[in-house]
């Protein structure tokens, strides 16, 4: 018997994992450094520990892939999106790619209440084209079923 996700627990773990990630950007750490100290440092006993472990390391060890599903769409180069910005798009494009059991709208609304809370006040409405562009793409299926509705 599968278990449901607990959406908050969820969210909590995407939360986590995009400070994770957003540290990882400007250090020289590893993903298993940064794991050990979240663990030490952070009270995960209300976060999905599994998840955010899963998206910590995939979002770190597929990276360059990440990145390429969507510098197409950007309308700069990507070392000038700021760094939440960039964080948000690995984080979102990772779940669209590779958590298919997540619909792709509850991606982007979380990709979008993460950068409304730690981004600039108008980068939610960028992340929210790249992301959507991303999601034709990855999620086209998925996508097309939801606008027919």
């Amino acid at each position: 018997m599968n278990k449901k996700p607990n959406p908050t627990a969820r969210r909590l773990a995407r939360r986590l994992a995009l400070q994770a990630i957003y540290q990882w950007q400007f250090s020289e750490q590893t993903a298993q450094e940064i794991e050990r100290q979240f663990i030490d440092t952070h009270d995960l006993t209300k976060a999905d520990v599994a998840y955010f472990l899963q998206l910590l390391h995939g979002v770190i060890n597929e990276v360059a892939s990440l990145d390429s599903y969507f510098t197409p769409w950007l309308d700069r180069p990507l070392t000038e999106l700021t760094p939440i910005e960039l964080a948000v798009l690995r984080l979102g494009v990772y779940e669209l790619r590779l958590c298919l059991n997540v619909p792709y709208r509850v991606v982007i609304d979380e990709a979008l209440r993460l950068t409304k809370t730690f981004g600039t006040v108008e980068g939610f409405k960028y992340v929210n084209a790249v992301l959507d562009r991303v999601a034709s793409q990855l999620r086209a299926v998925e996508v097309a079923a939801h606008t027919t509705k």
